[in-house]
């Protein structure tokens, strides 16, 4: 489903964020790449999602070869994801409900299908009931979990986290690392970002160890 082969990232001024990096996820899995920061976790993962394109190497998702993916292809391929940023990108001028919406809208949902969706992924992140609060109104935890359901409203195959429990306390991450669980025993494949070692320890996923660039576990 996602096949790295030799796969460099080099950027302007000579950073190589990435050196050799060679892996498949197959689909079904539940990865966790780890690492120091500045380890190319972050980098990893939006080669996945074509949000930048490798230097050298190939990335292959789907059988398709991102590297070699025309710029009006790159939508069609992104509907494959669900995508969960350490920054979160929520919209804070808008309500819950219109934040998970704004992906459907994009993508042409019919508005009775999509207002369907959005409610039930609510109601599987537990947020059904604040469906019309803005973001600022939200916790830390619960701003996360707005995320994942904005990131998995249109049932995506693959779900990429980056950091997503980096700014929250323990028992806030332990229920992101179930809903993280729940997905992925349903056949979501799931890529995690992480230095979280508790929730590592909980999930039980296959780890990638990443240092300067490069897998060394």
């Amino acid at each position: 489903m996602i096949s790295f082969s030799h796969v460099y990232k080099r950027y302007p001024g000579g950073l190589e964020a990435l050196r050799n990096i060679t892996f498949t996820v197959e689909a079904g899995e539940m990865v966790f790449i780890v690492g120091p920061s500045g380890a190319g976790k972050s980098t990893l993962l939006k080669l996945a999602a074509a949000i930048e394109r490798p230097s050298s190497g190939s990335v292959i998702v789907n059988g398709q070869n991102v590297s070699a993916l025309r710029a009006r292809a790159i939508p069609f391929l992104r509907r494959n994801f669900g995508l969960v940023f350490q920054d979160q990108k929520l919209l804070f001028d808008r309500t819950a409900f219109e934040n998970v919406m704004l992906p459907l809208h994009i993508n042409g949902f019919e508005r009775r299908e999509a207002a369907r969706r959005v409610r039930a992924a609510l109601d599987k992140v537990g947020l059904l009931a604040k469906e019309k609060a803005r973001p600022v109104t939200l916790s830390g935890g619960e701003q996360q979990r707005l995320a994942i359901a904005r990131a998995i409203v249109h049932r995506p195959a693959i779900l990429l986290a980056d950091e997503p429990t980096g700014n929250l306390d323990a028992g806030h991450a332990a229920g992101i690392g179930e809903l993280f669980r729940s997905f992925n025993q349903v056949g979501v494949t799931v890529v995690i970002a992480t230095h979280d070692e508790a929730l590592a320890e909980r999930l039980k996923p296959r780890v990638l160890s990443l240092k300067e660039g490069a897998i060394v576990a």
